[in-house]
Order: structure tokens, then sequence, then C-alpha cells
């Protein structure tokens, strides 16, 4: 949670340098300000993905340590789990910054409804196929969490590039 803060961060910015931009008639600083905050989150997020996945173990242990008879079992689970869940950083940080183009352009309906279809439809209804139907458990939940974050992030980044190349 406290990592998502940085890409809620960057989207705040992004809202406002989208809506300073879009204020001024500008299109193309509207794109820019945008691109600017994308690429800044992308890299963070990638950083921050290899670095999870890297210190995985380490990160469990700190947690869990290995003083009961069960460690391995839970420290295998819990890795297997921050695996899965890196995937969300870098689809965190594409939705968090393209929504706050949106807001920057004075769009939030849609992204709600959005919001909606991709969490709750889909990666929620994902979620409990995959792990009480198919037998994944508690991967399965995060596959189709992370499976309705993707979804999410790209229909939001695919708007803001619909309305920033629409007159403002």
């Amino acid at each position: 949670m406290t990592l998502f803060m940085i890409y809620l961060g960057i989207g705040t910015a992004a809202a406002v340098r989208v809506g300073h931009a879009a204020g001024r008639d500008d299109r193309a600083g509207v794109k820019r300000a945008n691109l600017a905050a994308m690429l800044l989150g992308m890299v963070i997020a990638t950083t921050l993905t290899l670095t999870l996945i890297t210190v995985r173990f380490e990160i469990v242990e700190l947690f869990l340590g290995r003083a009961t008879r069960d460690s391995e079992a839970t420290i295998s689970l819990a890795a297997k789990l921050l695996m899965v869940g890196a995937t969300l950083f870098m689809t965190d940080a594409a939705q968090c910054i393209a929504a706050g183009g949106l807001r920057g352009l004075k769009d939030t309906r849609v992204p709600l409804l959005f919001s909606a279809i991709a969490w709750w439809l889909i990666g929620f209804s994902l979620s409990y196929w995959l792990s009480l139907k198919i037998g994944l458990g508690a991967v399965g939940i995060w596959i189709g969490l992370s499976t309705g974050d993707t979804i999410y992030a790209a229909i939001l980044v695919l708007r803001f590039r619909h309305l920033a190349s629409r007159p403002l």
C-alpha cells in the first residue's frame, strides 16, 4: 500500500499538469504531461517489480521468520504470492497515472464505470473462478485481481489517448 502512494502522487501531479495544459488549449502539452508522468511511473514500477522479485524470500522471512516447523510452506506460499503481486506494480502505476490524466481532462464518471467492469465484473469473477473452481487458492485470487487491474489500466490509457486526441 505504501508503494502505491508513489503512483498516486505521480497521478495527482499528472492531473494538475494535464489540467493546466487543457486549460491553455495545449493538446501537445496534455500529451506531454501525461507521457512524462507515465514514463516516470513505469521506471519506478519496473525498479520496484524487479526488486520485489529478487528479494521476495528475504521480505517474507523478515516478517515471518523461520521459528515454526511449518515455516517453509508458509514462506514458499508467501513468496509465490509476492511474485504474482509484483505484477500489480506496473498496472497500478499505469492505471493510477492514466486516471490522474483523465481527471485533468475532467473525465471522472467513465473511469468509475470502467473500474466496476474491470475490477468487479472481470477481476472478482475471475478470482472466484480461479481460486475456488479451478483450485488455485490464494494464487488464483491474486491472478484474478491482477487481470482486472491490467484490464482497467489498459482501458484508462486508451481512454486518455482518445480524449487527448480530440479538440479540448
